[in-house]
């Protein structure tokens, strides 16, 4: 090999400027460039206007697949600040459309984060052919159109408003997501979780693509967990020998709310669905906790009725989920999640504190309807025999 072959120099380092690195590499910033992709950029787009939602500045909020492919992201909150300094309600419209990470907030209790990679609405720009933004505050209706991350045409005044707003409007680049299509199942999937976890929140998703197909939905929970648990139930509903149990509890131990709805039903199967943040998440020291408190919870109570043996073991937390349909959500000031994805929770004082509220809850209810208590401590019992 030649010293011309293996010579390695300044010459050899690309420098990308502008947004041509996010265009270059878009997994990197969206996941991928299939529909996934496509998901996270309504995802990061609506992302603020959920904020707005839930910090009560806002209504609700409309996201609009439309017939020529774009999709638009509605709120009825204050409106984008117009100007480009930093303010006490965000960035400025430019700004957080130009600016990787602008507006991106903290992560605490009160944030929601919709999507996963949470780089912001400028990436979403830098990935688009077009994007539109209009604002609508203080009176005044203001636009300002994009093109692959650059404004333009500067932002401008069209005239008076009614009401108050932000409208985003975004068309993906075909040259980057070819003919990816948006999902519309999967996006009501992610929003309808949303609105579950979040009890203030309203979302409407409507398809327009195909006016003879159109499709909404209007997703609005008020019960909460609860609600999530009858939904994931289904069918099997009618077959519980108990109704939901359902709880909120803060506990400062763990600088966080916990919430928790469950029951039993006589099937077999089990789901248990856990989130952090309202972060969908695969296990953690929230899940280990639960299953403890329950495990907790049923094996004193067992004991108590006779309905266990001094012969017969604790039950364990792998014997109590036959049946099981649970949700298990914690909101924290500080969550610490482990590897990259970000799936599992590892907050350790979690696991105390939700396995201890859980215990209580329970133990409360098993001793309240002795009836009931009995069809589900039986069911775990005869099962764990089974086994």
């Amino acid at each position: 090999m030649s010293e011309e072959d293996t010579r390695y120099d300044a010459s050899h380092i690309q420098v990308l400027e502008g947004w041509d690195a996010v265009r270059k590499r878009p997994g990197m910033y969206v996941g991928s460039t299939s529909e996934r992709g496509l998901r996270q950029m309504v995802f990061e787009v609506a992302d603020r206007a959920v904020n707005e939602v839930l910090a009560g500045r806002a209504a609700s909020v409309d996201i609009t697949l439309t017939p020529d492919g774009g999709v638009r992201v509605a709120d009825d909150g204050p409106g984008v600040p117009i100007d480009e300094t930093k303010g006490a309600d965000g960035p400025g419209l430019e700004a957080l459309l130009t600016q990787m990470h602008a507006g991106v907030r903290t992560g605490d209790r009160h944030d929601v984060t919709i999507g996963f990679c949470r780089v912001g609405p400028a990436v979403v720009n830098a990935l688009s052919r077009r994007m539109t933004a209009e604002v609508r505050r203080e009176g005044v209706r203001w636009v300002q159109e994009y093109a692959r991350g650059v404004a333009i045409t500067p932002l401008t005044k069209v005239g008076t408003a009614t009401g108050s707003g932000t409208t985003i409007t975004f068309w993906p680049d075909a040259d980057i997501f070819g003919a990816a299509e948006f999902s519309f199942d999967g996006l009501e999937e992610r929003f309808r979780e949303l609105a579950f976890l979040n009890d203030g929140l309203k979302i409407s998703l409507t398809d327009l693509r195909r006016p003879d197909e159109s499709r909404s939905v209007r997703l609005r929970f008020p019960g909460g967990t609860r609600d999530f648990v009858d939904f994931l139930d289904g069918h099997t509903a009618a077959s519980a020998p108990m109704d939901t149990i359902a709880f909120e509890r803060e506990d400062p131990r763990m600088e966080g709310v916990m919430e928790a709805a469950f029951r039993w039903c006589s099937c077999s199967e089990g789901q248990v669905q856990s989130f952090a943040n309202s972060r969908p998440t695969v296990g953690g020291t929230h899940t280990v906790g639960f299953r403890d408190g329950v495990a907790a919870a049923v094996t004193a109570y067992a004991r108590e009725q006779g309905l266990l043996t001094s012969t017969d073991p604790d039950l364990g937390a792998d014997r109590i989920g036959d049946g099981l349909t649970a949700v298990v959500s914690v909101k924290l000031d500080r969550p610490e999640f482990e590897g990259a994805t970000r799936g599992v929770l590892g907050n350790s004082e979690v696991r105390y504190c939700v396995g201890q509220a859980v215990q209580d809850y329970l133990g409360r209810w098993l001793k309240e309807d002795p009836e009931r208590a009995a069809a589900v401590i039986d069911q775990i019992v005869q099962g764990a025999r089974r086994d």
